[in-house]
């Protein structure tokens, strides 16, 4: 079995799946301390299962948790994640100074920092990467996250600036909104009222703030308009006051140069945003701001992540990848930190069925598998090894539905698809998670109110279809039907993993005992799952689920501060934004929390997802596989893992994340 590839091992694993199936099950009887073999590999190279196959190697382009792990290896950002709290820790850039209402951060980087090839690497290669991550043409889903940073919402919408062609004057945001709803960005309150002095240093003899960009962040907002022609034309004639003062002007449209982003000089980059964000740099560990290389998207384009082409800066760099079978990467030598990483390699391996991951540890082919491996049948096997990762985990699963699209644009519907399942009954099946109420995981954030939601009420579930239209019948046998519905207009779209197949049916089995309605389940690949459901393409409902880009609750309620991106759902209120937006300039924390808890309320109450459970890390690692914590959000800072051969130094049950 041993010099397969994991493919074909896969393969000869599933035609044995029901009897290692038992062998497994019978081993939580016995006195075994970890699950399957502990023998660590001969070589230096760590053989992790990552989940699904990547969506794409382009870190701007894809929003999975399973690419995230890989982009870890491959890419670095300003800052990185804390191996156990996932805060934010200095990388590419070694410090940053924050300025004192968190909408302005200078980062200072590293002079040692290099891409895989040689090229050192500079404040430049930040504004390109930010640029090209929100710049319209990318499409990328991951964009919004992005929309802080001044004029990115803008230029990621292809909106316009309104300028007079005589004076070259542009009219301003302020002159065109009611003192009872303008909110004013900090950023634009005088500099030297809440920004912290900058203090000199050697390495920085004089302060970084006062160039002409920088000025015109801190001025006033010019007013944007939509960019598609017919799309303004409809917003002007809402605004006649507006209407009047666009006449004569003359359109530009916003531009990359216009977002702010700054290369003060090679290695000082700044950031102004549109509001104070307290949790900024936190945010920036995310994928979506880690560097991608100009030289090599310029000249390959889509191709530039190929083998041949690609260039990256982690701490690890590509040695071959073979599609739907294995990821390997080596350690890079030109990576600023490479004395530090202690693998001379990660070998990735994309697989998505369960039995064949937990398989695949049990013989020992594999280290360490995904998050979410181990199914339910196999949890009391598992759970109580010394190899069993267990801890919570911001991360949370829902149900999504299309409120664009009839019948689920009522919220009579959505809500009566809500009530009408048994929640307890699935989490109990679960066995290690936890009720989730709105899109907030439980137990994460110490005193962040939970939102009131929907409990499980069959009976008033039929009522709420009949109000809409639906009559629900109860037949002979005490079955009930529902024949208007029209269920050619809905269907329960999940990826292709086995785990969501188990709960799909459960959705589907509830729906018909309590509604009388059978929906359709469609399965499909994952990488084309996620496109396939930002694009509001699918009909009815599909799997949703969340996890935390960073620790605070607003990287859970922003997935609805926009109607794009990772949205999933088309809902989307003004009201919810203007919540978020305030709560985010207060900064006492307890206040905060009670105001983003009411946004979430609003959120809850209009039913664009069905909330299902909180996560909890289910996962298996090697008791020799050092330095990989179970972080709230099973992402994993590659450079600090390692292999340790001497068994007294061990892990023997879960690390702590203590500090």
């Amino acid at each position: 079995m041993f010099g397969l590839t994991i493919k074909q091992l896969s393969a000869v694993l599933f035609l044995g799946t029901l009897v290692l199936g038992t062998i497994s099950c019978a081993a939580s009887a016995s006195n075994e301390e970890f699950f399957g073999r502990t023998e660590p590999p001969a070589d230096n190279v760590l053989r992790y299962i990552s989940g699904d196959e990547p969506e794409s190697l382009d870190p701007q382009l894809s929003s999975t948790q399973p690419d995230a792990r890989i982009f870890l290896a491959l890419y670095e950002g300003l800052v990185e994640y804390d191996k156990k709290t996932l805060d934010p820790v200095p990388a590419i850039a070694e410090r940053w100074d924050e300025n004192a209402d968190s909408s302005e951060f200078v980062f200072h980087l590293r002079k040692t920092a290099r891409w895989s090839n040689g090229d050192p690497i500079t404040a430049r290669d930040f504004v390109y990467s930010f640029r090209r991550g929100i710049s319209p043409e990318l499409t990328s889903r991951s964009a919004s996250l992005a929309y802080y940073i001044r004029y990115a919402e803008s230029y990621n919408q292809g909106a316009v600036f309104v300028r007079d062609p005589q004076t070259q004057q542009f009219l301003l945001e302020k002159d065109f909104t009611t003192a009872s709803n303008t909110i004013i960005p900090l950023s634009q309150t005088p500099l030297t009222a809440n920004v912290v002095e900058y203090k000199p240093t050697a390495e920085e003899p004089t302060p970084d703030r006062d160039t002409p960009f920088h000025q015109l962040m801190h001025s006033p907002t010019r007013l944007t308009l939509p960019g598609n022609e017919q799309a303004r034309a409809a917003f002007l004639a809402k605004n006649p006051k507006l209407q009047t003062a666009v006449a004569g002007r003359e359109f530009v449209k916003v531009k990359g140069e216009d977002i702010g982003v700054e290369a003060i000089d090679d290695y000082t980059l700044r950031l102004s945003l549109t509001q104070s964000t307290p949790f900024f740099s936190g945010l920036l560990a995310n994928q979506f701001f880690r560097l991608v290389p100009q030289k090599a998207v310029e000249q390959y384009k889509k191709d530039w992540t190929n083998p041949a082409h690609i260039v990256t800066c982690g701490p690890f760099k590509m040695k071959s990848w073979r599609p739907y079978n294995e990821l390997a990467l080596v350690r890079d030598p030109m990576y600023w930190d490479a004395a530090n990483v202690h693998l001379d390699g990660i070998r990735f391996f994309p697989l998505a069925d369960q039995p064949t991951m937990m398989n695949l540890y049990r013989v020992g082919e594999v280290d360490a598998v995904a998050n979410h491996s181990i199914i339910s049948a196999w949890v009391d096997s598992v759970r109580f090894k010394k190899d069993y990762m267990a801890a919570p985990e911001a991360a949370v699963i829902y149900i999504v539905m299309n409120v664009t699209k009839p019948p689920m644009n009522d919220l009579r519907v959505r809500k009566a698809f809500d009530m009408a399942i048994d929640k307890e009954t699935a989490l109990k099946w679960r066995k290690i998670v936890k009720p989730l109420k709105g899109v907030t995981p439980y137990g994460i954030f110490p005193d962040y109110p939970e939102p009131k939601s929907n409990s499980f009420d069959p009976v008033k579930a039929r009522q709420l279809l009949a109000d809409a239209g639906f009559p629900v019948i109860q037949n002979s046998n005490g079955s009930y039907s529902c024949p208007k519905f029209p269920v050619d207009q809905v269907e329960y779209l999940f990826p292709s993993a086995s785990s969501n197949k188990i709960t799909a049916e459960f959705w589907q089995a509830q729906w018909k005992q309590n509604l009388g309605i059978t929906v359709p389940l469609r399965s499909m690949e994952f990488r084309t799952f996620a496109d396939f459901r930002s694009k509001l393409e699918y009909k009815g409902f599909a799997f949703g689920g969340w996890v935390g880009d960073y620790m605070d609750p607003f990287t859970f309620l922003s997935i609805f501060y926009t109607p794009e991106n990772d949205n999933n759902t088309g809902w989307w209120d003004q009201r919810y934004v203007n919540l978020l937006d305030e709560a985010n300039r207060i900064t006492d924390k307890q206040k905060r929390y009670a105001m983003l808890a009411q946004a979430e309320q609003i959120m809850v109450d209009a039913q664009p997802i069905i909330p299902i459970e909180t996560g909890t890390v289910n996962w298996t690692k090697k008791p020799y596989v050092k330095g990989m914590y179970p972080n709230a959000s099973s992402l994993f800072p590659w450079k600090y893992v390692y292999i340790e051969r001497d068994r007294s130094k061990w892990d023997y049950g879960t690390p702590s994340l203590a500090e």
